[in-house]
């Protein structure tokens, strides 16, 4: 059984380029659980909370549910579920599954498998962070769910659907002058950029094209607020900050609060500007709440 096509092709409902990443979570969190104790199960009562955690801080804007991908997973053959009453899910209500002690792993020949090939674990792992989140977002997650993967497993041993382009980071660096579009951060160290990166502002695993007009200049900091759906860009390309977001340090202040309603800084005159459809993909699947009003200078 191929189990990377399997997990390549999990049924999740998609629309307009809609994020749906619900499977993925709870698979990666099964993963790194499976790679703590192979045989432990995971009472939905149990682990409802730090599920509940992993869709807020890396699903979409919109409230959502565990009990979703608790319930629905079973459908893909790579997890089951088993209550009180014998195997099956009673349905994706959360009272149900709390009161059947429903419980759920991954099913039987994916942890045969498992065992049998430790490296696929990392691989089934990488593919998963590769298909749903950018790359910025990957160290944290794996963080998150308790997943330690090996070097040689970080790598990208799995044929990604699409190629990228290799030139992206140099088109889009030069198109925002080697400067973050947010701060205006230009370091570097003799004549190499340090701290700069390609941000892709439709996510490139959602359809995002390696085009500048998906593209913005970004300090590393920048790179992971603007991915963690604390920063955006909004009409008349100025920079939004989320109402969630929360610092009282002066170094939070002056390099996140203080950015609200700023001008982006740049393209140079002839480049075209992040275009609206990737842009209004942004605000409606990364964006976090509403932004905060305009900083008074």
């Amino acid at each position: 059984m191929d189990w990377l096509e399997r997990v390549a092709t999990l049924r999740q409902w998609s629309k307009n380029g809609t994020r749906a990443p619900h499977k993925p979570l709870l698979l990666l969190y099964a993963l790194g659980r499976f790679q703590e104790d192979a045989g432990s199960e995971l009472p939905y009562t149990a682990v409802e909370q730090d599920l509940q955690r992993l869709l807020t801080e890396y699903g979409p804007p919109n409230r959502t549910t565990p009990a979703y991908p608790f319930h629905h997973l079973a459908n893909d053959d790579v997890w089951e579920v088993r209550t009180d009453r014998g195997p099956g899910s009673p349905g994706s209500r959360v009272r149900e599954l709390r009161a059947t002690g429903a419980t759920g792993r991954l099913a039987p020949e994916l942890r045969a498998a498992l065992r049998r090939e430790p490296s696929l674990l990392g691989r089934i792992a990488r593919l998963l962070l590769d298909l749903h989140f950018p790359p910025s977002l990957h160290g944290e997650l794996c963080e998150a769910v308790g997943l330690e993967l090996e070097p040689a497993e970080t790598a990208r041993l799995v044929p990604a659907r699409r190629p990228r382009d290799p030139r992206m980071r140099d088109l889009v660096l030069t198109a925002y002058e080697y400067r973050c579009t947010f701060c205006g951060y230009d370091g570097r160290i003799g004549a190499v950029p340090v701290g700069l990166e390609a941000a892709h502002v439709r996510w490139w695993a959602f359809g995002g094209p390696d085009e500048v007009e998906n593209g913005l200049c970004l300090c590393s900091l920048h790179h992971k607020l603007f991915d963690k759906g604390v920063l955006g860009v909004g009409d008349g390309h100025r920079v939004l900050v989320s109402q969630r977001f929360v610092g009282h340090s002066p170094a939070a202040r002056e390099h996140v609060v203080a950015l609200a309603g700023r001008p982006l800084l740049g393209p140079q005159p002839g480049t075209r500007p992040v275009a609206p459809t990737h842009r209004d993909w942004h605000l409606r699947q990364v964006f976090r709440d509403e932004p905060r009003p305009a900083a008074v200078c």
